[in-house]
């Protein structure tokens, strides 16, 4: 018997295509959901931080000024704070980024505790500046500064096993770090999630590589290389100055598991470079920048890329030194040069130099009376015994003289004075002539001090000579 076929009711198809429709519509529903929460999930976090650590002068805020932008160079005190913009262009996203810049001071160093907490910690990447243009002071400066995080870290007492995941993710960022392939994007833009985290290959740490893991990422920036070569004209600085400090440096980094970047603001040197790689740290950006180590003044080395085998490359250049010589003996602080005329003068004190002046013209006075006193003995001496009269009027006159005008100096009132006083006492006593050689005398030995010496010698008269 033939199969019966059941007929259809109308409706029943127009059933089934509603409910297709309605399955359409709920996928397209679930679609759209599915990508509002997808890109919310990705959107770019808030609340990441870098902290910025340096010597004065080292250029720290002018370097972040102008990764912001700004073209100010307005420094602070204590603790600065500035903000990245930071755009993510594949999905027309915005945040910023907080910069937090440490004074120089260690006096200052306890204002991190505003800055880094224990919640905001794992979204920190810290920055260590070291100044190019003063490299004796790098290493220093490295170790001062990496130890003054470290003991902040040590004082938010975070929980050994959150910890421990941090470290544990620095080691694993460390390791899978693969060589990207230089490209031509020039904007940042979010790198899509691995495939699979199985497929990585993750290679054994070395003996020297994250021994002083902070948890957080790191990053060494040298300012100010343009100096390199002032280095080289005026301290006679060679390639193999540039090898050992760029050796020592990147060892550093090993110990941190740190990247390096040389950067320069004058010549605007690799400061895009920068600014790529820290959101590329903090938020996970795509990268497609090489290890850079060709150039002396424009070195880049990412997290990961190093080891010990390639630093040992720059070691075959050095002749002078040994790697493992200490950074002070090789590289040192060159001597001040000082010029003859800028001689340092130290004022003497006002009053002790007003005193000195006192003593002084004291000294002066009285040598001067003496003087006047030794002259006008030679001169009573010399008069005729017939004068006695007079000699009363002069000496008097001559002491009047030097009380009133307390002078002695050649043709001064104070002897023009004497020659009146002897003159006067002349008329009164009617001896003009002698008294008048007197004065001649008198002013002829006035004008010629220097002869005092040999007139106190003449021996006094005898009474035949009187």
């Amino acid at each position: 018997m033939a199969p019966v076929l059941e007929k259809q009711h109308p409706g029943a198809a127009g059933a089934g295509d509603n409910n297709s429709e309605e399955e359409e519509g709920q996928n397209l529903w679930s679609s759209i959901l599915s990508e509002v929460s997808t890109r919310s999930s990705s959107k770019l976090p808030s609340g990441k931080n870098i902290l910025v650590f340096g010597e004065d002068g080292s250029g720290k805020t002018t370097l972040m000024a102008k990764l912001q932008g700004a073209e100010h160079n307005k420094k602070g005190r204590g603790l600065e704070y500035l903000y990245l913009n930071v755009h993510d262009e594949d999905r027309d996203d915005h945040t910023r980024c907080n910069v937090w810049i440490l004074d120089g001071d260690l006096y200052h160093k306890g204002l991190l505790k505003f800055a880094v907490t224990a919640q905001s910690l794992p979204d920190c990447l810290a920055v260590f500046v070291a100044d190019m243009s003063r490299p004796w002071t790098i290493m220093e400066s490295l170790q001062k500064w990496a130890s003054v995080l470290r003991d902040h870290v040590d004082k938010l007492k975070i929980p050994p096993e959150d910890m421990r995941e941090m470290e544990q993710n620095m080691v694993k960022a460390f390791q899978e770090y693969t060589e990207p392939e230089d490209g031509s994007q020039s904007s940042p833009q979010r790198r899509a999630p691995p495939a699979g985290e199985d497929e990585a290959i993750v290679l054994p740490l070395g003996d020297n590589t994250l021994t002083h893991n902070l948890g957080i990422p790191v990053l060494i920036v040298c300012t100010k290389c343009d100096a390199v070569s002032v280095l080289e004209k005026e301290h006679d600085y060679r390639e193999e100055h540039f090898d050992f400090i760029q050796s020592c440096i990147r060892r550093f980094c090993l110990h941190y598991g740190a990247g390096l970047i040389y950067t320069s603001v004058k010549e605007e040197k690799n400061l895009d470079l920068l600014y790529k790689y820290i959101v590329h740290k903090l938020y996970d950006f795509q990268f497609i920048t090489p290890a850079l180590v060709v150039e002396k003044d424009a070195v880049f080395i990412p997290s990961g890329w190093d080891n010990e085998k390639k630093i040992g490359i720059l070691h075959e250049n050095l002749s002078t030194v040994r790697p493992e010589d200490p950074f002070g003996d090789f590289i040192t602080k060159p001597p001040v040069r000082k010029l003859v005329h800028d001689k340092e003068i130290n004022a003497e004190d006002e009053q002790v130099f007003l005193m000195k002046q006192q003593v002084w013209l004291s000294g002066l006075f009285f040598a001067t009376c003496l003087n006047n006193i030794v002259l006008m003995e030679i001169v009573l001496l010399t008069i005729s015994p017939a004068a006695g009269a007079a000699n009363e009027g002069v000496l008097a006159n001559f002491f009047n003289s030097l009380l009133s005008k307390k002078t002695g100096s050649p043709g001064s009132p104070g002897s023009a004075a004497v020659g009146a006083g002897v003159q006067g006492s002349a008329k009164k006593t009617g001896q003009k002539p002698g008294l008048t050689d007197v004065q001649a005398e008198l002013d002829r030995m006035t004008r010629k001090q220097d002869s005092v010496v040999s007139a106190n010698n003449i021996p006094p008269p005898t009474e035949n000579e009187a």
